[in-house]
């Protein structure tokens, strides 16, 4: 970036201006630290973005993703996953925040920035208390998910070891699309009677795409 006036290199630009100033290219620059041979480090932050989409792009990328364009390496890889994740952080309630979950759009907000927009599929269940308080997300089941591969048992077992009085479904579909599955509405119908047998109440099961959500209580399936 030497060919850079020195108002105009992204170091130099944050430091003057904030990072609001920059542009996406110029904040991966930034994480990448510097360039190659061939490449400045914003050149390679556009090949970077570029190959992936943009910057939403990277948050669906792993270490090996990232590391498959040249010249970004296995050790820059990580650099970028870590800056994502803290990102993802940023946007989490602190630890000691205890957020009420009253209505679809309040879960979706809670877990859109946890566990939305992944590559693989998750599926999970936050704890709520009496007064549908947050107590703790469970992550039950990674990878390729169906309605036999969930198991009503699993997810009110832990539950009920974690003393849960309800609770709301999720999981993350990794095309971006939220659209329930045929699948994804027999899951749903058999948690719901389960949880009435065992008294703890399923809220929700909200289906999380990259920036969108499907609440079956919101959408009238309840």
């Amino acid at each position: 970036m030497k060919d850079l006036s020195a108002d105009d290199r992204p170091r130099e630009k944050l430091s003057r201006h904030g990072a609001a100033a920059l542009g996406d290219n110029e904040l991966v620059a930034l994480v990448l630290g510097h360039g190659t041979r061939r490449l400045s480090a914003l050149a390679l932050a556009n090949e970077l973005l570029a190959a992936h989409g943009g910057l939403h792009g990277l948050t669906r990328c792993s270490c090996d993703d990232f590391a498959r364009v040249a010249g970004v390496g296995r050790a820059r890889a990580a650099q970028i996953v870590a800056a994502v994740e803290l990102g993802r952080r940023t946007l989490s309630h602190a630890p000691s925040a205890r957020v009420r979950i009253k209505d679809p759009h309040e879960a979706a907000a809670y877990l859109l920035p946890r566990f939305g927009g992944r590559a693989v599929e998750q599926f999970g269940i936050l704890l709520l208390d009496t007064r549908h308080r947050v107590m703790r997300a469970a992550v039950l089941a990674v990878g390729t998910l169906n309605s036999s591969g969930v198991l009503p048992r699993e997810v009110f077992r832990e539950a009920a070891v974690g003393g849960a009085a309800a609770i709301v479904v999720f999981h993350n579909h990794p095309s971006g699309d939220p659209t329930p599955s045929p699948e994804d509405v027999e899951l749903t119908r058999r948690l719901i009677a389960a949880g009435t047998l065992m008294e703890i109440r399923v809220v929700d099961h909200v289906i999380l795409g990259d920036t969108k959500y499907w609440s079956f209580k919101e959408s009238g399936h309840w």
